[in-house]
């Protein structure tokens, strides 16, 4: 195993912390052809030319799925690129030289390249009403914005893939070497994005009024915020996220924004069969015109490689468990003193966290997945503690559905925010959504077989479910037990539940 200081030097490197932007309550381009590539075809735009690059041979892809600069969050020197930065961590040996991973390396340091020499316009401040006036009488048009000649931006990228193809490390890397003249940039989660724009958008409507156009003004803030826009985990469940999509990125493209997304899905397949779809093709179409979009899959599962397994689950649901389970909280919160029901504010609501010290909480499960809770909530819960601990959590079959869904989001909250959370569990915790009795993998669902495959899981570990049955459900059951997987190994427990 790589010592954890060897890793964060690696990814420093003697690098001074970087000024960049994050969500006010944070749980923290162009016109040019787009390029797919398939998992067979498996070949790449060049951002550059505008041409196709030669396809590559299958590879393996690298051991260290969990190496990640999200572990900080340092300003890369002028020197410093995608490919330097993937050079040195293959030399220390943290990453395996991977053919097909060098070619998404080349796609970044050609976007690296190009944002070196890139200016984007200032952004100006909408005309005042007098302004308004004035340019109408004399017939001109008022100046809203700094609109950007299309060919003049460049061109972005989306790169999708299935769980584990090493989409986040791929995220981090570029955005921790972004170039120097690059001051504004964010790079999220796109969850946490668009909980951020409507909260954005309410306060607009309540400044301006019911009437006003929210987009335009909440465009502005956030190219002001960021010129660069890194999205982790793209992807479109809800309608209301779905309607506001595409003039939200027509919006941020016309000030020059550039995107850069990961996705689990092609953008062909965004919001499938969601309600009132054809609304949202427009945004797909804007997506495919204006970023390059690439595939990652090369076959192999990051995940899959895994490092011991650290001692974070526990089952089953007996005295002897409960009582590991008290004496790690109780070593962890190191004398201080345990603060019961303290409150937590999210969108003017309390939420209750049953027991707590400064660096870590315990909830039930019942207490933390058995009410009503958003993906806010979760967020809020991770930004303040950096440990949790998730007692008594029941085996979840059809009946449990919305339970299922509410511990996913807080998985998927805990992976994002690098929390470490320690588990006990009615039945292993990789087994937790499997339906009552088990099933031949002969008799489960083709949607479940592949899931399965695709991270080299299988019925005995754990078990089957008929629990999720639309595609984005499926997706989301796959992310989670990839994810738990990856949680419960001793490389994530040294480097995650680390205070900022």
């Amino acid at each position: 195993m790589v010592p954890r200081h060897h890793i964060r030097s690696a990814l420093r490197t003697s690098r001074a912390q970087s000024t960049t932007s994050s969500l006010p309550p944070r749980p923290t381009r162009t016109l040019h052809t787009a390029s797919v590539t398939s998992a067979t075809q498996r070949r790449k735009f060049s951002i550059k030319t505008g041409t196709l690059l030669p396809p590559s041979r299958n590879s393996l892809i690298s051991k260290a799925a969990w190496i990640s600069s999200r572990y900080n969050s340092s300003a890369p020197s002028s020197s410093d690129t995608p490919t330097d930065r993937y050079n040195q961590l293959v030399e220390r040996g943290l990453l395996k030289k991977d053919p097909h991973q060098l070619e998404i390396v080349a796609l970044l340091q050609e976007l690296h390249d190009r944002l070196r020499s890139y200016n984007p316009p200032p952004i100006l401040e909408p005309p005042t009403s007098t302004q308004s006036m004035f340019g109408r009488f004399f017939g001109s048009k008022p100046t809203t914005s700094s609109a950007v000649d299309p060919i003049d931006i460049p061109q972005g990228l989306y790169l999708y893939g299935d769980v584990g193809t090493g989409k986040s490390m791929l995220m981090d890397l570029f955005y921790d070497t972004l170039p120097p003249n690059i001051t504004r940039k964010r790079r999220i989660h796109f969850h946490a994005f668009m909980i951020d724009v409507h909260k954005r958008i309410q306060a607009v409507k309540n400044k301006l009024g019911a009437v006003a156009d929210p987009i335009p003004p909440v465009a502005r803030d956030l190219a002001n915020e960021g010129i660069v826009l890194c999205f982790d985990e793209f992807q479109v469940t809800d309608i209301a996220d779905a309607m506001i999509l595409r003039r939200l990125m027509e919006s941020l493209l016309e000030f020059g924004v550039v995107f850069v997304m990961t996705s689990n899905r092609h953008p062909d397949d965004l919001y499938k069969n969601g309600i009132q779809r054809e609304s949202f093709v427009p945004c797909i179409n804007l997506i495919k015109e204006r970023l390059a979009v690439t595939d990652l899959n090369s076959g192999t599962d990051y995940r899959r490689m895994l490092k011991a397994m650290s001692k974070v689950y526990y089952s089953p649901l007996d005295r002897e468990t409960s009582q590991e389970m008290d004496k790690l909280f109780t070593a962890i919160a190191e004398g201080e003193e345990i603060v019961r029901g303290r409150k937590l504010s999210v969108w003017g609501r309390d939420v209750v966290v049953p027991e707590s010290t400064s660096k870590v909480a315990k909830f039930k499960f019942s207490e933390l997945c058995g009410g009503p809770r958003s993906a806010a909530d979760y967020l809020e819960i991770t930004k303040n503690f950096p440990t949790i601990f998730v007692t008594d959590i029941p085996k979840m079959g059809l009946y449990q559905k919305d339970l299922a869904r509410r511990f996913i989001t807080f998985i998927d909250a805990c992976y994002e925010s690098k929390t470490k959370v320690f588990a006990s569990s009615e039945v292993p915790i990789f087994k937790i959504f499997s339906d009552e009795g088990e099933l031949d993998k002969k008799e489960m669902s083709d949607h479940i077989r592949h899931m399965m495959d695709d991270l080299g899981l299988d019925a005995t570990k754990i078990g089957t479910t008929s629990l999720f049955s639309g595609d984005e459900e499926l997706f989301a059951f796959a992310r989670a037990v990839s994810r738990l997987t990856q949680m419960g190994t001793k490389a994530w427990a040294e480097t995650a539940g680390q205070q900022d």
